[in-house]
């Protein structure tokens, strides 16, 4: 439910940070020191949404992260501070906490197998002790909320993870506070995501028992409030705090909810017990854009009851009228959102595990390896600024202007086999930004108005990318016209790759020529087209 980062990942070489400068104290009357604040996971869903919230709050913002250019491109990239740098490395990490007075934990594995748990264990810890060398003076830490009642190890391994990490932060120096949320209802959110399809796409659902399960949602708005209020936590608060909204619902009620502030019939919900959480996520990555590996550890925390004991947050964050956000309202808030295209932050802005982060390499012999190439280029009567509309808006519901039942095929084979498929569509219908999800591509490089570059996230023997260029012609200023360049690359791994590169190269001449061809022919539209009412 919660956000998570491209963090967990190779470690990287420290950088020296200077500390901050610092006011005097203030007095009497006077509004507290802005606060120095280390956020992780700013490539997150949450994450990417709590920096701007701590600047609005006059709070100065550092942000941790493997791959900084993947924030570049944000709003708020020109008002904090960027390091690059993993959690899981303590050289980096005490480098990024030099001068810090609190430091957002907002880092999350949801990567299967046995080792991640460890993984998460030791980022925490290593996380803690850096705090502590550096002085921080509280560790804020957003984790999931604990069914009462049920013992830990009956947990599922993602949620007993979280609940591990919450007590490493607790038990170590630093005065931490460890917020704990259930379902999150947001627009771009996994669970909203989830819900939205499920409801949308089945007028009659066949649901797995936890339908029934009582949980307490909580508005992704209210979600940062109490982040941001916890910075600011007196020193000798070191607690857990259940968070959440008025309403406790279960996942069938929540559903008929959505369908009626969506303004869909009512929907016909037959429960079947013998569906279990490992066929659920198999169930919800074939109707949601959610993958399965990402649906498994979301319905396994559905499996229990997850409501507040209580509601301690509010002493030292107190609720404005209004809030915490009634169910139905964040619902209403998160559809508009998406209406009208201003998700700001998707659960797909973090990396998904498994897939390559590798960027492009400049050496055709990288590695030591092959780098194969489909190279197409056309001349088209279109201006450069119309061939990058096209470019800037390929996928999503736009299409990649070729195949469509290829790309369609290509994408349902993805989600067989885990991955992330076609279907996780643009965070924004008209504009991209470096880290970006797009289908089962992410936004490696952009050079405005000239060049996009995507990183393949689907399941392959090997790493791809794709590149679209719009190049003016040379001429005289004023005269039109512009070259379309496309290239694919794949770099292999072992034999395997090389044959998978063999098999499908015969089909390329469809889908990336149609695709050219199709990309300049609709740029020609854009500059043919009469201009609309009020130009």
């Amino acid at each position: 439910m919660c956000a998570r980062s491209d963090e967990a990942g190779p470690k990287a070489g420290p950088e020296t940070v200077p500390a901050p400068e610092t006011g005097p104290a203030t007095g009497p009357g006077q509004r507290p020191r802005p606060l120095f604040c280390l956020v992780t996971g700013a490539s997150g869903y949450i994450g990417g949404r709590l920096v701007p919230e701590l600047l609005d709050a006059g709070h100065r913002v550092r942000c941790l992260a493997r791959s900084p250019d993947r924030l570049r491109d944000h709003d708020w990239a020109g008002r904090a501070e960027v390091v690059r740098g993993d959690v899981t490395d303590a050289a980096s990490t005490a480098a990024a906490m030099h001068g810090v007075d609190v430091a957002y934990y907002l880092v999350h594995s949801l990567t299967a197998g046995s080792a991640f748990e460890q993984r998460d264990r030791d980022a925490a810890r290593t996380f803690a002790e850096q705090a502590r060398a550096a002085g921080v003076r509280r560790i804020v830490y957003l984790g999931g909320m604990a069914p009462a009642g049920v013992p830990t190890r009956s947990l599922s391994p993602h949620l007993r993870s979280r609940a591990e990490v919450g007590e490493i932060f607790l038990r170590a120096e630093v005065p931490a506070t460890v917020l704990r949320a259930a379902v999150v209802i947001g627009s771009g959110s996994a669970s909203f995501e989830m819900l939205r399809y499920l409801t949308e796409r089945l007028p009659v659902m066949v649901t797995p028992s936890w339908v029934g399960t009582r949980v307490q949602p909580i508005a992704v708005r209210d979600v940062l409030r109490y982040l941001v209020g916890s910075a600011t936590m007196p020193d000798d608060v070191n607690r857990p705090f259940d968070i959440g909204g008025p309403d406790v619902l279960t996942y069938a009620e929540m559903m008929r909810r959505y369908a009626t502030v969506a303004g869909l019939p009512h929907r016909l919900i037959l429960r079947v017990p013998m569906l279990t959480p490992r066929l659920s996520s198999l169930w919800i990555g074939l109707v949601t854009p959610v993958p399965r590996g990402l649906a498994r550890p979301l319905a396994e925390s559905l499996r229990h009851e997850v409501v507040a004991d209580e509601h301690d947050v509010a002493r030292y964050v107190p609720d404005p009228p209004g809030a915490p956000i009634p169910f139905d309202r964040a619902l209403a808030l998160a559809l508009q959102r998406v209406r009208e295209a201003k998700v700001t932050t998707r659960w797909s802005n973090a990396s998904l595990p498994g897939v390559p982060s590798d960027p492009l390499p400049t050496d055709p012999d990288w590695a030591g390896g092959s780098l194969y190439t489909d190279h197409r280029e056309l001349a088209t009567d279109a201006s450069a600024g119309a061939l990058w509309q096209i470019i800037e808006g390929v996928g999503g519901d736009n299409g990649w202007y070729s195949a469509p039942l290829a790309w369609a095929v290509r994408g349902w084979l993805d989600r067989l086999v885990g991955g992330a498929g076609i279907r996780r569509g643009r965070r924004d219908a008209a504009r991209l930004r470096v880290g970006d999800s797009l289908d089962f591509w992410r936004v490696e490089e952009i050079e405005p108005g000239r060049m996009l570059r995507l990183r393949a996230e689907m399941r392959l023997p090997g790493l791809a990318w794709l590149e679209m260029y719009a190049d003016p012609h040379p001429g005289p200023p004023g005269s039109r016209g512009a070259s379309y360049r496309q290239r694919a690359l794949f770099h292999p791994h072992g034999l395997l790759g090389h044959l998978y590169w063999w098999c499908v190269s015969p089909f390329h001449a469809v889908v990336f020529g149609g695709m050219a061809r199709n990309i300049t022919r609709a740029a020609e539209r854009i500059d043919t087209a009469p201009p609309s009412d009020g130009e």
